[in-house]
């Protein structure tokens, strides 16, 4: 017989939810399990420090990972990570989530096309099923489910969007394999075209500006994903703004979409492709050196001011970074899509 736990009262956002919980879960789960989706790049394991709660009532002490990934105001203005939150008997909360969050909901979608890129980059095609479609913006993330299992606990991971927010029963990923990753390895080694899968989503505030300045991308690896449906969304709007996009790998089998990426260049007169490898090995014409040493060859070519936009590991965002402000640029003005 199983032990049913006591509940509590979660209000949310000053009265727009009133919600009734088990104790005994976190405070993401029990959110989640409501239809109220957190952003949780890592699942729940308190490493991106993405399920930002303010605490109106009932704030917990903060533990080491709130202390770790929050800053010392956020802590003293009530915030906490959800996943840290542990539901306790008489702890009745009140919260406070950005609205933002909201739209975000379940969806049942079925695999309809894996195709690999690279030796360990594959491009998943899913059709969304129930809801049938989401809207969203270029540059936002779901979190894909992998389902429990014996051999591994049921987990969720964040992947950047790579179809265009006009196809809405299409979602698109790139999804590199990480050694040993729970979710990635399933990916690439068990999920097949007619799979039913679910996921969350939209998430994320990695979205282009109104703004009409020059644009610079940088990614690596699967950190192209955003920029994929950030390029065909504006080649359908119409626009004008130059982009400037560098794409870094360290050899030419990490190189990917090239030729189509050549083609967009030539049909588009305000967009540029820059690729470079840091391999000293290979038989290539284009750039060479870390990708950093790219963009700083090139910058005094691009008009400023400009906005760049960042997508990949933190190592190569901050390195980007400090290039892209070295030279003049406003840190205001960058925008990043780490992976946690």
């Amino acid at each position: 017989m199983s032990k049913t736990h006591p509940t509590l009262t979660i209000d949310l956002n000053h009265g727009a939810k009133v919600l009734e919980v088990p104790t005994g879960q976190t405070l993401l789960a029990a959110l989640k399990a409501q239809e109220v989706h957190l952003a949780s790049a890592c699942g729940g394991k308190g490493l991106c420090g993405f399920c930002k709660v303010k605490v109106l009532f009932g704030a917990p002490a903060p533990g080491p990972v709130d202390k770790q990934k929050l800053s010392e105001d956020e802590i003293t203005n009530g915030m906490r990570l959800a996943c840290q939150m542990e539901l306790s008997p008489g702890a009745d909360l009140a919260i406070e989530v950005a609205g933002t969050l909201l739209p975000a909901r379940s969806y049942r979608a079925v695999v309809e096309r894996i195709d690999p890129l690279t030796y360990d980059i594959n491009h998943v095609r899913l059709r969304l099923v129930d809801p049938a479609a989401m809207t969203f913006e270029p540059g936002q993330y779901i979190q894909l489910d992998r389902p429990a299992s014996a051999e591994c606990p049921g987990v969720s991971r964040a992947y950047s969007m790579a179809s265009r927010p006009s196809e809405t029963d299409i979602v698109e990923l790139m999804i590199r394999r990480v050694p040993n990753g729970m979710m990635s390895v399933w990916v690439h080694e068990c999920l097949a075209i007619g799979d039913e899968v679910s996921l969350t989503g939209p998430f994320g505030e990695f979205a282009l500006s109104s703004r009409k300045l020059p644009m610079v991308w940088v990614a690596g690896g699967s950190g192209m994903s955003p920029f994929w449906s950030m390029v065909h969304h504006l080649r359908e709007i119409g626009n004008t703004r130059k982009v400037y996009f560098f794409f870094g790998a360290v050899a030419l089998r990490d190189l990917f979409l090239v030729d189509e990426w050549r083609t967009l260049e030539a049909e588009l007169d305000w967009l540029e492709f820059i690729p470079a490898i840091s391999g000293g090995e290979e038989n290539w014409d284009g750039e060479r050196g870390l990708i950093t040493e790219v963009i700083a060859r090139h910058l005094p070519e691009i008009p400023s001011p400009l906005e760049a936009y960042l997508c990949g590991s933190p190592g190569m965002c901050n390195a980007a970074c400090n290039v892209l402000t070295d030279n003049g640029v406003n840190e205001r003005m960058i925008f990043f899509d780490k992976f946690a």
